[in-house]
């Protein structure tokens, strides 16, 4: 009879020709089991995904629960269903105005793509700008707003009517004009290897898309629900955007995304055509139960004021001489180290001891680190240790 890794490289189409190929057992709070027992210490939280750790009961009960109740009824927007209809009234109790429509998908994919439509067909615009160095999504529509274009070259022609600034670039936003449906930014870069705005980017880039009557898209799939030390990102820049992308740390480790924007907006997809924008699992009422008990469960446990205190700790003491540059936004964290070669040794090494660690799409040469926001003062300090002991034992090229 085949075992599962036999299964796995023979059966499950794979990505990449060296997957990581960690057999998963079991998991909880901060740690993952392979079936020897062997425990890992989870960094990067399924990519910003478990928010509260895995197997967090709060949101294990609630997956139960609702199990018990019922699963899929009918396509997205059809029936009144408790679980979307609390979540987005808990969304809509926590966002500024007017953010206070949510259309629920399955992935920060699919957010894209429906936020990509919205704009599109409110504007009556074509064009799309997205900052070069983001990722919004693998989808053909969101795979279109990437630049460079390492990972979607392969698969061109891709949409037209893209085009593209520098995240941080005050010159770069006349680029933005009337016949600009959405300009699509990620509130802080992630797979750059953590970029956040400098000072008065983004309320320059507000103002030119309040100047030309393009809506402003924040992407905040890896950056939202408490990340970065607020609930939402943006609300440490002094902005709204029109439409917030949500998706990954929503779900709690169940897949969930978001696009949400203000009635005025959303309404555009319910006439000319009717069902502008349909989908059969978005707002599976499992999701939308695991996702309610993440984000309360996130604020009635504070987690979200200690996010700087435990950032804090990082970079007390992630400090190294091969360390080139450590950029961090709460609990998004880069270490930059000298090329990929080393960045690969050192993820080796942390897996060998038992942590597990990644790179960036387009930051080679840092590690990420993006632990899930339970993680607690002992974890920190044995993380930082093992990542330096990491460093320390492969050779720099200096």
């Amino acid at each position: 009879m085949a075992s599962n890794r036999q299964l796995f490289l023979q059966h499950v189409a794979q990505t990449s020709p060296a997957p990581m190929g960690l057999e998963i057992a079991r998991a909880s709070g901060m740690y993952l089991y392979d079936p020897t027992g062997k425990a890992y210490l989870d960094m990067i939280a399924g990519i910003g995904v478990s928010a509260l750790g895995h197997t967090h009961p709060a949101v294990v009960k609630a997956i139960k629960n609702q199990a018990e109740s019922y699963l899929h009824t009918l396509v997205y927007g059809e029936f009144v269903l408790s679980p979307q209809a609390k979540l987005a009234g808990w969304l809509n109790d926590h966002l500024p105005d007017p953010l206070s429509q949510t259309y629920f998908v399955n992935s920060g994919s699919e957010a894209t793509e429906g936020a990509m439509k919205l704009a599109k067909r409110y504007t009556g615009r074509a064009e799309i700008i997205a900052a070069k160095n983001a990722y919004h999504g693998s989808t053909q529509g969101a795979a279109s707003l990437m630049n460079p274009t390492t990972f979607t070259q392969a698969f061109h022609p891709l949409l037209p009517g893209i085009s593209h600034i520098d995240f941080n670039c005050h010159q770069c936003l006349e680029k933005i004009t009337d016949k600009t449906a959405a300009v699509i930014v990620e509130t802080v870069q992630g797979e750059w290897g953590i970029r956040k705005p400098l000072p008065g980017y983004l309320p320059a880039l507000r103002k030119r898309c309040d100047e030309t009557g393009a809506l402003l898209i924040l992407d905040e799939v890896q950056a939202g629900c408490g990340r970065t030390g607020s609930l939402w990102a943006f609300e440490q820049y002094d902005i709204v955007p029109d439409i917030l992308l949500l998706a990954k740390g929503l779900g709690g480790g169940m897949p969930i995304g978001a696009f949400i924007s203000s009635r005025e907006i959303m309404q555009v997809l319910t006439h000319n055509p009717v069902l502008g924008h349909i989908t059969t699992f978005g707002g599976h009422p499992v999701a939308c139960a695991a996702s309610l008990a993440t984000l309360t469960t996130i604020e009635q446990e504070g987690l979200i004021p200690a996010v700087a205190e435990k950032a804090a700790l990082f970079k007390e003491l992630l400090v190294h001489p091969d360390i080139r540059d450590f950029r961090q936004a709460g609990l998004m964290m880069a270490i930059e180290l000298d090329d990929f070669d080393r960045v690969l040794a050192v993820i080796q090494h942390c897996l060998k001891a038992g942590l597990i660690t990644d790179w960036f799409l387009f930051n080679e040469r840092s590690l990420r680190l993006a632990p899930p926001l339970i993680i607690e003062e002992g974890e920190i300090r044995k993380a930082c240790a093992i990542i330096l002991a990491g460093i320390e034992a492969t050779p720099s090229k200096r």
